[in-house]
């Protein structure tokens, strides 16, 4: 005899495996079978009949992962997060890597009440999710929940993610903008506190004003901060800014402006930005020829400078030469296209060189986009803020 004991030599009959084994595979067939046909109905857009199949299966198996999942989406899909939240928290159970789950549970969370857990999943998935819509969502979700703690910084960075993803919604922009004015209120109340008679202070106050459109004060302002601090980095340059824009076409403003433009160029170096303000005074001097050197200094200094390709281009087009001229100010849409001045410089300047078409084509976009800043400056009027000078 081989083998020991009672059931040393025992072998279990193959008729009782196959009345152990046999429902076992029928139900296993069944489980793919439906879960086939639900993603036929899904792709089929039916996912009444898909959470039918899907249903059914948990009845065969109530942890299948897969059918959990998809019946906590068709719910989510339907707005019914309290019916969704179960199926997608069996899901994630037994599968901690499905990050869409995941977004979806924390999703869900957060529309019934429940923050903590909200926040904990959504800042786990966040990061990894990459459908732009679910990401959309999860984003502004965890945002929100940052919001209402207060976390503003924490909520900048989500909107910061989102304003890359979707630059043209309007739910995020709002959020994004309130969120932005609220971080730079914060900043400011604390240089407030903690330097309140400092020369950033005094910056910061011309800065204000500049947005509210008080030139004159705003420079007031700027000299009594490099009266304070005389070398504050910068300070010079928005100075100058500040003192040309308050009188563009004074004798007297433009002086002032380049002697503080010089001043800037012995504290930190020369620019672009520096050179095309000596260009803007030359053209209100209709000097062409020195705005040209200006302007050429500046795309040297920096190339991708919209201002000095579009300084370039109409120095050239005033001296009579399209073809040169045409070449930056194509540079200088394509840096900046909403920049209007531009798009009417290059209408002139294609109708010269007989391109005909070109130039109805730049003189449209000329028009629409005059118009949007028409539209944008009478909205800044009503906030009594400065719109920012796109006339360069």
């Amino acid at each position: 005899m081989q083998g020991s004991g009672a059931f040393g030599s025992m072998r279990i009959p193959v008729v009782i495996l196959v009345l152990f084994l046999g429902p076992l595979a029928c139900a296993q067939t069944e489980i793919h079978d439906r879960l086939q046909k639900a993603a036929a109905d899904l792709k089929s857009n039916d996912p009444v009949s898909a959470a039918r199949e899907f249903t059914a299966v948990l009845a065969l198996d109530p942890k299948n992962t897969e059918a959990n999942a998809n019946l906590g989406v068709i719910h989510f899909l339907r707005g019914d997060c309290k019916s969704a939240a179960p199926y997608l928290r069996q899901a994630l159970s037994a599968d901690s890597s499905l990050i869409k789950t995941q977004a979806l549970l924390g999703i869900c969370a957060a529309k019934l009440g429940d923050p903590a857990t909200a926040q904990a999943l959504l800042e786990k998935s966040f990061p990894k999710v990459s459908e732009k819509n679910l990401r959309m969502q999860a984003g502004m979700e965890l945002a929100g929940i940052d919001y209402q703690q207060g976390n503003l910084d924490a909520a900048g960075s989500v909107m910061r993610a989102l304003v890359d993803l979707d630059p043209d919604n309007i739910e995020v922009l709002y959020f994004a903008h309130r969120v932005y004015s609220e971080l730079a209120d914060d900043t400011l109340n604390k240089l407030a506190i903690v330097a309140p008679g400092s020369a950033r202070m005094q910056v910061v106050i011309a800065e204000h004003l500049v947005n509210e459109g008080d030139l004159t004060s705003a420079t007031q302002h700027y000299r009594k901060a490099l009266e304070m601090d005389p070398h504050l980095p910068g300070l010079h340059y928005e100075l100058a800014e500040a003192i040309f824009a308050a009188a563009p076409a004074d004798a007297q403003a433009q002086a002032d402006t380049e002697k503080e433009l010089t001043a800037a160029i012995q504290a930190e170096g020369d620019s672009a930005r520096i050179e095309c303000i000596f260009g803007r005074i030359a053209f209100q001097r209709q000097d062409l020829n020195a705005a040209y050197d200006r302007y050429i200094r500046a795309f040297h200094l920096n190339p991708r400078s919209a201002e000095a390709q579009f300084g370039l281009g109409r120095a050239l087009a005033d001296m009579d030469k399209p073809r040169d001229a045409e070449k930056y100010l194509r540079m200088a849409v394509e840096s900046d296209p909403l920049n209007d001045n531009a798009h009417y410089r290059l209408a002139g300047v294609c109708r010269k060189l007989g391109q005909n078409d070109e130039a109805e084509k730049e003189t449209r976009l000329f028009k629409d986009i005059r118009a949007a800043k028409d539209r944008l400056e009478a909205l800044y009027r009503q906030m009594h803020k400065r719109p920012l000078d796109t006339e360069k």
